[in-house]
């Protein structure tokens, strides 16, 4: 017989490979299924249905198998073929199940087919998963009388778990990609078949003494069990991404700290059982273990009460930048999990073992755990967190491990103790609600939703910002001219849009400004309801509304089958979980196929949040599908620089003009300062060539290859650099020539046009290195001293470049009396510069009527 150390090494390999496969798929699926709640809580319901029917059905089968061991194997094979085939398969079944829940599903069709689709996928793979423990407790069975064959091998299949998650994480799917990650994993389970079969495949199976008559209470305990764990994890886990910054190495972090506690509690339970005889104490010891869990489950839940602050002096304790904050996020998930799963881990194997000695298989008392598991997810996240909160759900979800004893055990002190400490939880209502509000602000509105939590919060100015898990900032009722221009760039450098489809809403002003013109219809998709209604405070009825489709982006322009002449994407925070999928080829690829014939699509970066390996990577994406691609600025602004990539380019100039004359009659433009014909084609800052040298040799940000999603985050752990020096460092190295975006020159006049944009471009470029050293201050003439020469400097290079004259002939305005002479002088030179603008010489002419 093998020895215990080599099988917990099988066990060991085979959770790593579990775990890699659990990441991988939800991910996969995840990016054709959509990123609702609908979606997300299904496919994890459905991985854990197929662990629960494994080992239920084939933990059956193989319990009754002469030869135990090859029935091991064999699942272990099964387990690496079909991952290997799901490789080329998936993107065909995800497709199918794209047009088959639709761009708008009913709740009951989209979590049918959500639920349905990734549990018939998947299930080959999740059923062998789910009976590869009890096959190896059935060949291992004379070794019960030791606890071996479920503690251990517990202990080391959730300690693999937890080296996959961090592998997965930090490794292999950032280096690798997806599909050479799920290769990794079935080589690794093709490995663990041949030594299965090699060291025990003839191992006869050990004799199990009949059972006439079994109770089905311990079984239903492992149920209640597994719904309350599995439930603990999914609240604590969106109470940590509201402290945390919420990416993808926020949820390795806590669900590795999840598992490895529930392994070290597993692992105890098996060192410990040498104490326990025959279990003559089990009873005890359960009620013990049982009392112990509903205290770690309120003690994570306090710690987290102070999240906010053990994650600040954690990351300041070790000097800040990236490996810091993951330490600190690490710490926060240890503070929730560590005990709490250590004694869930400890448990599960405790209520085996008296599952086990009822007459139960290990595969039963797996399938129950896990069917528990299945529903935990709707029941905690779906139904409780959006009506009550995450506070107010701890004290209950403690008191009900407490109801799993029998009466006559509830006056034993452990369980008096807990349960007094639950009711106090109870009356005292501790918060697990976290947002941010400046001195003298309010909140004025918050939701726990299902997916996030929301809030409008107003400061003492009036401000009103859109808060998503108090991390993410979407926007402002301060940022109403940049989002509308945003909405606006695009429109009019199309000729002629009737329909236009905005992905994301945000504070909804982007999509409401460009419904404001009658001719337009406007469609807008936003993932989180909470949203939706959060937008209504930012743009109030009456005002224009867009038709606004409660649904994941990604996944309505590939199952909508509506043309669109303008698409344009919001500023998706790219380390923000699951927004890295919004900037890949296949998504770019997609939205390309909604648009009409002469559609533009364009998509908005937040350069102050992003770092230029993964703006590079972005840019290879969108070049990939649109290899005309042009950048441009939305306005230029230093601090928080937002870039565009769009597609469509040559642009008629001819037809921009009159688009803007036609806008400019109406209110559509009011406010925008798209004053003359120099302004919008003045903002582009890159042609096709420049963007396709910037990003030569990069890896495009594909589906299968996410590397914005593990890229971006280190950004936002630990800033290297400020938004303004990524902006300059961009523009030092882009460039755009007027023929490659507006076409070879067909007359004098295109070629005296094109000679001014190019100045109005250079002048651009010095006026935005002439902010980085300005310093604004209250005083007119300390101000005036700072700008006056880079401004007259950029003018004298363009004497359209209207962002340069307005600031000095404010400046000179406010000097009239105080400093007429400076105010004459300034006054004068914008005249001589550029004489066709009336403004100053106007203000001369007032100036001189002064007493």
């Amino acid at each position: 017989m093998p020895r215990p150390a080599g099988v917990a090494l099988l066990m060991l390999v085979s959770g790593f490979a579990g775990l890699v496969y659990q990441i991988v798929w939800t991910q996969q699926l995840g990016v054709w299924l959509g990123h609702e709640i609908v979606s997300v809580l299904a496919v994890v319901a459905a991985f854990f249905g197929g662990l629960a029917l494994g080992a239920w059905r084939c933990g059956a089968w193989i319990a009754r198998s002469a030869r135990p061991g090859r029935g091991y194997a064999l699942l272990e094979l099964t387990i690496a073929l079909w991952a290997l085939l799901l490789i080329p398969l998936m993107p065909v079944l995800g497709g199918a199940l794209t047009v088959a829940i639709g761009p708008e599903p009913g709740a009951l069709r989209h979590w049918l087919v959500a639920f349905l689709g990734p549990l018939l996928i998947l299930l080959p793979a999740t059923a062998a998963m789910g009976a590869t423990l009890p096959a190896l407790a059935q060949v291992f069975g004379r070794l019960r009388a030791q606890g071996y064959a479920i503690g251990g091998l517990y202990a080391a299949n959730t300690l693999g778990a937890v080296f996959g998650v961090i592998a997965s994480a930090f490794l292999l799917a950032p280096k690798l990609g997806y599909n050479a990650t799920a290769a990794i994993a079935a080589a690794l389970n093709l490995l663990c078949a041949v030594y299965a079969w090699r060291a025990f495949g003839g191992l006869a199976s050990a004799a199990e003494a009949p059972t006439a008559a079994r109770s089905a209470v311990p079984l239903l305990r492992l149920v209640a069990t597994g719904l309350l764990g599995i439930g603990y994890e999914v609240l604590i886990v969106r109470v940590i991404s509201q402290i945390a910054e919420n990416t993808v190495y926020t949820y390795a972090a806590s669900l590795a700290t999840y598992l490895l506690g529930t392994a070290l509690g597993a692992a105890l339970y098996q060192a410990g059982q040498h104490r326990l005889g025959a279990h003559r104490d089990a009873a005890s010891l359960r009620t013990r273990l049982l009392a112990l869990t509903a205290f770690g489950v309120l003690l994570g839940g306090l710690a987290m009460t102070r999240g906010v602050a053990v994650k600040q002096i954690v990351a300041s304790a070790l000097g800040g930048g990236f490996e810091a904050a993951l330490i600190a996020e690490a710490t926060l998930a240890s503070l929730a999990f560590l005990i709490p799963t250590l004694a869930m881990g400890a448990l599960f194997s405790h209520l085996s073992v008296e599952a086990r000695d009822a007459g139960w298989r290990l595969g039963d008392a797996l399938a129950a755990n896990t069917l528990g598991a299945t529903f935990a997810a709707p029941l905690i996240a779906v139904a409780l967190l959006p009506l009550l909160g995450a506070g107010p759900l701890i004290g209950p979800l403690a008191l009900a491990y407490l109801l799993l004893l029998p009466i006559r055990q509830a006056r034993r002190v452990p369980v008096l103790a807990a349960a007094a400490a639950g009711i106090a939880w109870l009356l005292v209502a501790p918060s697990l609600r976290f947002v941010t509000v400046p001195d003298g602000g309010r909140i004025l509105s918050y939701r726990d939703g299902v997916m996030a939590a929301v809030s409008v919060i107003e400061d003492a100015g009036g401000e009103r910002r859109l808060h998503i898990n108090d991390r993410a900032r979407e926007g402002s009722s301060q940022t109403r001219f940049t989002d509308a221009r945003e909405a606006w760039a695009p429109l009019l450098l199309h000729g002629d849009p009737k329909r236009a489809l905005f992905l994301g809403l945000g504070t909804g002003i982007t999509s409401s400004a460009a419904a404001v013109d009658k001719n337009l219809s406007v469609d807008a998709v936003e993932l989180l309801p909470e949203v939706i209604e959060a937008s209504r405070l930012f743009v109030p009825s009456p005002a224009p509304q867009p038709h606004i489709v409660a649904a994941d982006a990604r996944r309505y322009v590939r199952a909508s089958e509506t043309l669109y002449d303008v698409i344009v994407a919001d500023l998706f925070h790219p380390a923000r979980s699951g927004s890295g999928a919004l900037y890949t080829v296949e998504h770019f690829d997609a939205v390309r196929a909604r648009l009409a014939p002469g559609g533009l699509f364009c998509q908005w970066l937040p350069l102050h949040q992003l770092d230029l390996a993964s703006l590079q990577a972005i840019v290879a994406a969108y070049l990939a599908v649109y290899p005309d691609a042009v950048a441009m600025l939305a306005t230029y602004s230093l601090d928080t620089p937002v870039l565009g990539l769009v597609s469509g380019a040559p642009f008629d100039r001819a037809q921009l003009a009159a688009r803007l004359s036609a806008e400019q009659r109406g209110d559509a433009l009011a406010g925008l300062q798209y004053d003359d014909a120099f302004v919008l084609p003045g903002s582009i800052v890159a042609d096709a060539a420049s963007l396709r040298a910037f990003s030569a040799g990069v890896i495009a940000n594909r589906d299968d290859h996410p590397v914005v999603s593990y890229r971006a985050p280190q950004l936002t752990y630990a800033p290297d650099s400020r938004p303004r020096d990524r902006l300059m460092s961009v523009i030092a190295q882009w460039t755009a020539s007027p023929a490659a975006i507006f076409g070879a020159p067909r007359a004098a006049a295109d070629t005296e046009w094109q000679s001014r944009i190019a100045a109005y471009w250079q002048a651009r470029n010095a006026f935005l290195k002439a902010g980085m050293n300005v310093q604004p201050v209250a005083d007119p003439q300390a101000m005036l001293a700072q700008v006056r020469e880079p401004l007259l400097a950029v003018l004298r290079l363009s004497p359209d470049f209207r962002p340069a004259y307005e600031p000095l002939l404010r400046i000179a305005m406010a000097l009239a009396e105080r400093a007429p002479d400076d105010a004459r002088a300034v006054l004068t030179e914008l005249a001589a510069i550029q004489p066709d603008r009336p403004e100053a010489a106007a203000a001369l002419r007032q100036l001189e009527s002064l007493p």
